[in-house]
């Protein structure tokens, strides 16, 4: 359990009209029309030593202003203002707050000042809590797939609940595992569920149609954060966000061919719009590396844990019969900073936060008749470690080469829950030592699988929790996320799947080596 006082974890947001701070009160008085507006909420992400970032979006050409203090009185606030905001970033600012005291409440608030006038926005509140500097125990949750499917957000059950049950776990920060948008899935108006209920959705332009466009794209992220669990959500826990296929489109790879439903035919070209888009969304720290657009990052959260963040997208090959010689899916360049990371890695724990399975096949059609087309990293082949499977038995030959230990893979992308056991015992390639993935999902999208496991590096399904039907709605309850607790004084993690309700499905205890 989370030795943190879960009453500081309530953060009223402050966005109604006449709720100006003290100090905050624009220069000129303006009214609600002439003030800049905070379109989307606030969200902060990617916690590191004292540092944090800070995401907002305004309606008009303004500066961000992020001021934070360690009491919610605001007594003695620091102050950092981004860039201009304007129609290039679709108005979204970031910053970095620096200097933060470590493992403490850090309270924010956020308004953006008019580039013309200097009218001030009101203010939107948000929390946190600083990266760890000693031994204490850590909650954080993980997920992926957001509005997939057509399922968006039903006003008649209250919109994204699973967001909501998430925040009620008072976790440390939350990673979304990808698919943080469904750019290929239109929202209809309704759609007809198991038992011949409706399922009502908000709907708006953007989700009329595929996103091809940059602000297609930009209009996906913009339809998430109208749900009022999200943006409660996003003020109240850090996130850690990595991208998958739907981004952009289902299964793309170099290879995809787009449908008929796509005036634009180049892969590419909707990879470049799609991944600017996600990067302004996004609450990253920016990265110098792949000209500003990479994506895998490492992130300590103290003595106890390492956050590995894997691009299982962007550096593959085609998707094809995944058989034969290596063939990349990490690519090198990533491949090699994982295996560095992982054995410089001093922490008690480190995750994998992977945007796929290791051992689930994953199909994709086929290359030809009766010859399948694979999008992971299994190829239905349970001998040796072919194609893309390459780089994995590299990797875990490295680790147990240089006896890294206490390593976990944590995943979505499948559309329901499980837990994997993988042991050379069972496996065609043995070089490695016993390990565990995790899988939860979806978060508010269609629910799948069981998926087939494939026999190469050994895995067992110790547990798993799927629909009895594809593509059954977030009405039957098939809609999981998973939590993981670190024990500051022994070291054990707990790992729990978790339903749409926060409620236990699947709890295993993991000592460290």
């Amino acid at each position: 359990m989370s030795d943190f006082n879960p009453g500081r974890r309530r953060v009223m947001q402050v966005v109604g009209a006449g709720l100006l701070m003290p100090g905050l009160a624009p220069a000129v008085i303006a009214s609600v029309k002439d003030r800049p507006q905070l379109t989307d909420g606030v969200q902060s992400g990617d916690l590191q030593g004292d540092r944090a970032m800070i995401w907002s979006r305004s309606d008009r050409p303004a500066h961000m202003v992020v001021e934070w203090d360690t009491r919610s009185q605001f007594r003695h606030p620091r102050r950092v203002v981004s860039a201009l905001a304007d129609a290039r970033s679709d108005f979204t600012a970031r910053v970095e707050l620096t200097g933060l005291p470590a493992d403490q409440a850090i309270f924010y608030r956020v308004y953006f000042k008019d580039a013309r006038t200097g009218v001030a926005s009101e203010p939107w509140l948000g929390h946190l809590r600083s990266a760890p500097t000693a031994r204490r125990n850590i909650r954080f949750v993980w997920s992926g797939d957001t509005v997939g499917q057509g399922f968006g957000i039903n006003p008649d059950i209250g919109g994204m609940r699973i967001y909501e049950a998430m925040r009620l776990r008072l976790p440390d920060f939350f990673i979304h595992s990808g698919d943080t948008i469904y750019a290929d899935g239109p929202v209809p108006a309704q759609l007809t569920t198991e038992n011949g209920r409706i399922w009502r959705n908000l709907t708006t332009e953007a989700k009329s149609k595929v996103a091809q466009t940059l602000d297609d794209y930009r209009g996906n992220y913009r339809y998430n954060l109208m749900d009022e669990n999200i943006r409660r959500f996003n003020a109240e826990v850090p996130q850690i966000w990595q991208w998958d296929d739907h981004e952009v489109v289902n299964n793309w790879s170099p290879g995809k061919q787009l449908d008929e439903r796509y005036q634009e035919k180049d892969i590419h070209t909707l990879v470049g719009r799609a991944r600017k888009a996600w990067l302004e969304y996004s609450p990253m720290r920016l990265q110098a590396a792949d000209g500003g657009g990479r994506i895998y990052r490492k992130l300590s959260y103290g003595p106890m844990l390492d956050v590995f963040v894997l691009d299982m997208r962007s550096y593959r090959g085609a998707n094809d019969d995944n058989l034969g010689a290596a063939k990349p899916f990490l690519g090198r360049e990533q491949l090699d900073w994982l295996k560095r990371g992982l054995k410089k890695s001093k922490a008690q724990w480190k995750v994998i936060a992977a945007d796929m399975p290791i051992g689930l096949g994953v199909p994709d059609g086929e290359v030809s008749p009766g010859v399948a087309r694979w999008e992971a990293v299994a190829n239905g082949d349970p001998g040796p470690a072919q194609g893309r499977e390459v780089e994995i038995a590299e990797l875990l030959g490295y680790l147990r080469a240089q006896q890294v230990r206490n390593f976990v893979f944590l995943t979505a992308d499948v559309h329901y829950c499980a837990a994997h056991h993988y042991h050379p015992d069972r496996a065609a390639f043995q070089d490695f030592e016993p390990f565990w993935e995790f899988v939860a999902g979806p978060l508010n999208a269609g629910s799948f699988g069981p998926n087939p496991l494939d026999k190469t590096f050994g895995p067992e399904v110790v547990f798993e929790k799927a629909p009895p039907a594809q593509n059954t709605s977030p009405f039957a309850g098939f809609q999981f996320f998973g939590e993981v607790n670190i024990d500051g004084g022994s070291g054990e993690m707990s790992v729990v799947l978790r339903d749409l309700n926060g409620v236990a499905v699947f709890e295993k205890k993991l000592q460290p080596a």
